[in-house]
């Protein structure tokens, strides 16, 4: 993957299958990817949400986390947009 921004939908997975969804988004993002925008809801979805942060708070690609432009949309950011 060589896109800038890659988009994973993790409605209606469970944990394990979603840590494995962004797992293979990370490892096949190419070098132009900066960020992985995580779609997992907001109504049941905060159990991802909170996984999300929790798995993927100290992983050496993600330079940081953040909130998406609305509650159940988390980013990875892998690296900056200047």
């Amino acid at each position: 993957m060589n896109e800038p921004f890659v988009q994973v939908d993790l409605h209606g997975l469970r944990q394990d299958e979603a840590i494995r969804a962004i797992d293979r988004a990370i490892s096949s993002a190419g070098p132009l990817t900066y960020h992985i925008r995580l779609i997992h809801g907001f109504h049941r979805g905060t159990s991802l949400r909170t996984m999300i942060r929790e798995e993927y708070r100290w992983h050496p690609k993600v330079l940081r986390i953040m909130s998406g432009d609305n509650p159940g949309i988390t980013v990875l950011v892998l690296k900056e947009l200047y």
